[in-house]
């Protein structure tokens, strides 16, 4: 296959995904692009994958079952500084994005994605420029995504995010639980 030139040597990939169905699907698809595809559902899956053998890519789902998919990542840029490694949430937001990208993520990609926007966030070249959005961001998406910056900052902490934004505790325990608005 001409795609594996773009891969390199070592193909290993570990899928990181709660979602069976996405799981295997994504798997299968990767497979045919020229990948050792390797598959957890859980953080801790994932961890002991990553102890056994650190793959060269990843494509780690951010909120999986027993805890947060970055801790992945970042095991994944501990033992593999050069690996290429991405994540994939139904919850996009930019503080998880800059969160993911600090822990050594080199992309962030909303759900759905389908398999060739996963194999071209992972073959892209380092530097590679992100097109413009042709839609902006409306203001309540604006506003959501402070509440969920600052919420990062403090370290998801609802209480301590609720008295910084100077509102009840309720009031943004119901903002979190909704999904961002478009």
């Amino acid at each position: 296959m001409e795609e594996t030139s773009e891969l390199g040597p070592d193909t290993s990939l570990l899928i990181v995904d709660d979602d069976r169905l996405f799981l295997q699907r994504l798997a299968r698809a990767m497979e045919s692009r020229g990948f050792s595809v390797a598959t957890s559902e859980t953080v801790s899956g994932g961890l002991a994958e990553v102890r056994k053998s650190p793959p060269a890519y990843a494509v780690v789902d951010m909120r999986l079952e027993d805890g947060n998919g970055l801790d992945v990542i970042e095991a994944i840029r501990t033992k593999r500084p050069d690996a290429r490694a991405i994540v994939l949430t139904g919850y996009g937001n930019i503080a998880t994005a800059v969160n993911a990208v600090k822990l050594g993520a080199v992309d962030y990609l909303a759900k759905p994605a389908d398999a060739d926007d996963v194999y071209a966030a992972l073959t892209a070249s380092p530097g590679e420029k992100v097109a413009p959005p042709e839609n902006p961001m409306s203001a309540d998406r604006v506003r959501w995504e402070h509440i969920q910056r600052v919420f990062e900052m403090c370290d998801r902490n609802v209480s301590e995010t609720a008295r910084r934004l100077n509102m009840h505790r309720r009031t943004l325990q119901r903002i979190l639980a909704k999904r961002a608005p478009r």
